[in-house]
């Protein structure tokens, strides 16, 4: 087992690996630019090294110094958490060659799900269920225009590399098309520095529904159920729940046995998430994450598993220490995301945090680096907090989740605590009747 891990991350994440290794007796190294000196991540570990200036590239992504803080603090393992250089195979590289684990799958697999394309004929070829699309990049509008003829429109024009709904458009024709294919270059050239995009069908009410996998690199490899994600905006998560109102026990097994296969034959190591749009009895595989998940906490809430402390282990090389058999799905949990934004507007809200206070009681989980008198930064993702709450069924679980919104204070800032609390009193969710746009169009951001 490692002595010491260099947490390279911030917020609510960082504290999440800090308390894993604890619990496992490992000292950790906080990272932090000047603007989180008093971050309660940095307050709380052995040891702490500033990285940089509060801009993210010059901080929580300059390589270099966070290499440099695990070499010069003697860290034998390096956990990047989620965002920021969790994904970067050059840097799970550079640790690797420095002589220091990454708490991780392989640099090759990090590179390989890293491009959209490649990912997805990976899993063609693994027998994983796909969107019908382009076999590769789409080079230039006139074979757009015949490729949108032969899927049959509406198409949607993605990135292929990047997230969060960059570099995304839909067409519903030829002519919606010209301007799709263009504007979805030119945002990923600007988003990602990489203008290649492809295209895919677009399913028009879909649910987003996710696989949570374990691999040990011993040849041992077990899903975790699924979790739901289907409520976002701008493509991006608001809310997940597991298991999913959506599914029964028969297709939750049928695409866990699939995803298990698939991570078996492709060799991967450490935890991993299959992301799936789901509509009409289908699923078609969308893109892999080689990392830890913003949501996770769902799956541990249902799974009675700690995701943190597998990963460390696993990085370790120890084996996993239970099979398929062994995982018991418990109840119900649902996650609500707080971000300190406007909760109509989304307009970012940073500032001091001049109250605080969180809910409480049996099946209730904060994850959040929050404290009274903190200072919210303008720098970074807008995410401050994260409300888990598990129960034996959907319906108690969510009464206690409405409970815990009503408890949960958090002053001096707006938050996205009134959307949530409005969300989970609407009908639709109550019955579990949504897909992916309808959080939008509840909210009157679509038609």
């Amino acid at each position: 087992m490692f002595e010491k891990v260099l947490i390279a991350n911030r917020g609510e994440i960082a504290l999440r690996i800090h308390r894993a290794c604890k619990e496992l007796g490992i000292h950790t190294v906080a990272v932090h630019s000047t603007a989180d000196a008093d971050a309660m991540h940095v307050r709380l570990a052995d040891e702490s090294v500033c990285v940089g200036p509060p801009p993210a590239r010059e901080s929580y992504l300059n390589k270099a110094a966070i290499i440099s803080a695990a070499v010069i603090t003697g860290a034998d393992a390096i956990h990047p958490g989620y965002g920021f250089l969790s994904e970067n195979a050059d840097f799970a590289r550079m640790v690797e060659d420095h002589g220091i684990a990454f708490i991780g799958p392989s640099p090759d697999h990090i590179s390989m799900m890293g491009d959209k394309i490649e990912a997805k004929r990976a899993m063609i070829s693994l027998g994983v269920p796909c969107v019908p699309g382009s076999d590769g990049p789409v080079p230039d509008l006139e074979t757009a225009l015949k490729l949108g003829t032969e899927i049959g429109y509406p198409v949607l024009v993605k990135a292929a590399g990047g997230g969060g709904g960059k570099g995304m458009k839909v067409a519903n024709s030829a002519a919606e098309l010209e301007d799709a294919y263009r504007g979805a270059r030119a945002e990923a050239g600007a988003a990602f520095g990489n203008d290649v995009v492809y295209i895919e069908k677009y399913l028009g009410h879909p649910r987003h529904i996710e696989f949570q996998m374990l691999a040990d690199g011993h040849g041992n490899v077990v899903h975790l159920g699924e979790r739901d994600c289907s409520l976002q905006r701008f493509h991006q998560k608001v809310l997940e729940e597991s298991p999913s109102p959506a599914l029964n026990a028969d297709q939750r097994r049928r695409m866990g046995e699939i995803v298990v296969s698939a991570l078996k034959k492709l060799g991967y190591r450490n935890a991993g998430t299959l992301e799936f749009l789901y509509q009409d009895g289908e699923f078609y595989f969308i893109e892999m994450n080689t990392r830890l998940q913003v949501e996770h906490p769902v799956t541990e809430m249902v799974c009675g598993l700690d995701l943190v402390r597998e990963q460390i282990r696993i990085a370790s090389g120890a084996p996993l220490a239970f099979t398929q058999a062994d995982v018991n799905l418990q109840g119900h949990a649902i996650e609500c995301r707080i971000n300190a934004e406007n909760p109509d507007t989304f307009a970012p809200s940073p500032g001091k945090i001049a109250e605080y206070h969180t809910p409480g009681g049996l099946g209730v989980r904060i994850d959040s680096a929050l404290y009274s008198g903190y200072r919210v930064p303008s720098n970074y993702d807008s995410m401050v907090a994260k409300l888990i709450v598990h129960g034996t069924s959907r319906n108690e679980c969510l009464m206690r989740l409405r409970r815990a919104l009503d408890e949960y204070v958090i002053g001096g800032i707006q938050t996205t605590l009134p959307l949530h609390r409005r969300l989970t009193r609407t009908q639709e969710f109550i019955d579990g009747r949504y897909d992916i746009h309808w959080l939008e169009r509840w909210m009157g951001l679509k038609k």
